[in-house]
């Protein structure tokens, strides 16, 4: 089987590596990759989504799986694309990815589908959102786009949300876009993953992500500086409760509305006193939280996947490992703010007990690890209890070294 993955982070790194581990041993290809990724899958020549298809055409590839969220919007769609040309795709067309690419399209689809979600207000501008917040905080504003998961505030007072929209509005960091103004709700979260292929569903295991940049949940948010992942995170009756609830009517929804789906889809869920309301949708795994997920995934990755593009759930393919996994991010200097690229990396060698998946960084001249990117480098560990995946997670990142590098020293700790 030859396979096609696109992407470039460590989502992708993490994906890439599942799949080689498949028994089938396929030959993987990833676009556009990294160098981490290129010791595993072999690079593609093309330069956009066309050039991308005509070469999957010209090299007789089997199956796409899309890692970045951004190729699946992109001009007429990386999934509708390869529909287009008979190339099954594992990942969602353009018209469903909606979900993700717009808050406001997925609150609507929520709120038509009946499932439980925070109320909220759409805005064109500065004023309208002031005016929609009416002074209670804290507050959510969500920017209605993709923005490498930075379009999100929690904010606590006037002054906040005054930056959050003055960057929206004011300096167009996202580019042109409304914000959601979003009722904040309280509770635990916790991220939940489905492969869906047309009306069944299957789901993977739950992952809970860290996403302020400093230990006890503080500074400013980030994409996710850690992840924890079990069968266990969650009580089983709870997991019932979200399938039933959200991840059901969900599956329904998308066929009742015509939106075709084959692919992962992520729930991201806040535990609130009144029960389980969804947060947002992604189109595709989370990241940190694939990062954790993947090494809990046994069995024929590959095979699932093809099939599942297909049109067929195959749940006997893939198992999932009962115990826990723990994901610790090393971020660059200026985090999340700025990134600084250049700074050499040591230390990785040392580490023999745990995975390391590669989010930014590349290769010098002299065949030596640098940072190249905010988030830098994802070391995951495993163990029968959570307590000996956080040992080793821990253990596991304190091997490397680099100027400037920040990390939380709670990840699997905080609030458990």
């Amino acid at each position: 089987m030859r396979i096609l993955v696109v992407g470039k982070g460590g989502r992708e790194h993490a994906l890439v590596r599942a799949l080689a581990e498949s028994p089938g041993q396929p030959e993987l290809f990833c676009f556009p990759g990294s160098d981490a990724i290129f010791a595993i899958a072999q690079p593609v020549a093309a330069d956009g989504l066309e050039s991308l298809v005509a070469w999957m055409l010209a090299n007789s590839i089997d199956l796409c799986v899309a890692g970045e969220e951004s190729y699946l919007v992109k001009g007429e769609g990386l999934a509708n694309l390869c529909a287009k040309h008979g190339i099954p795709c594992w990942g969602p067309p353009k018209e469903s990815a909606q979900l993700e690419a717009s808050k406001e399209f997925a609150k609507e689809f929520l709120v038509r589908n009946g499932i439980p979600t925070a109320r909220a207000t759409a805005t064109d501008t500065l004023q309208d959102a002031m005016n929609a917040i009416a002074g209670e905080y804290p507050t959510v504003l969500k920017f209605d786009g993709l923005a490498a998961g930075k379009g999100v505030a929690v904010c606590a007072d006037e002054p906040s949300a005054m930056d959050f929209l003055n960057e929206v509005f004011t300096r167009r960091r996202f580019g042109p876009g409304r914000v959601l103004v979003e009722q904040c709700l309280t509770g635990p979260e916790v991220s939940v993953f489905a492969a869906i292929i047309d009306a069944q569903y299957l789901i993977f295991t739950p992952a809970r992500d860290y996403k302020r940049a400093h230990d006890g949940d503080l500074g400013p948010n980030t994409g996710g500086m850690g992840a924890v992942a079990s069968r266990r995170l969650i009580p089983a009756e709870m997991l019932e409760k979200i399938e039933r609830e959200i991840v059901r009517p969900t599956v329904a929804g998308l066929r009742h509305e015509g939106l075709p789906y084959r692919g992962f889809l992520y729930f991201g869920i806040m535990l609130t006193p009144t029960g389980p309301q969804i947060i947002e949708y992604n189109c595709r795994f989370g990241d940190p939280e694939c990062q954790a997920v993947m090494p809990l995934v046994k069995g024929d990755l590959a095979a699932f996947c093809l099939a599942g593009a297909l049109g067929e759930l195959r749940a006997d393919l893939i198992n999932f490992n009962d115990g826990w996994s723990v994901c610790v991010i090393l971020a660059s200097a200026g985090y999340p703010e700025t990134s600084r690229n250049g700074d050499q990396i040591s230390g990785l060698e040392e580490i023999t007990a745990a995975r390391v998946y590669h989010s930014g960084t590349r290769r010098t001249a002299d065949g030596d690890w640098e940072t190249n990117g905010g988030r830098v480098l994802a070391v995951v560990a495993g163990g029968a209890t959570r307590e000996d995946a956080v040992s080793k997670a821990h253990t596991a990142a304190d091997q490397v070294k680099f100027d400037g590098l920040q990390r939380r020293r709670d990840i699997g700790i905080l609030n458990f």
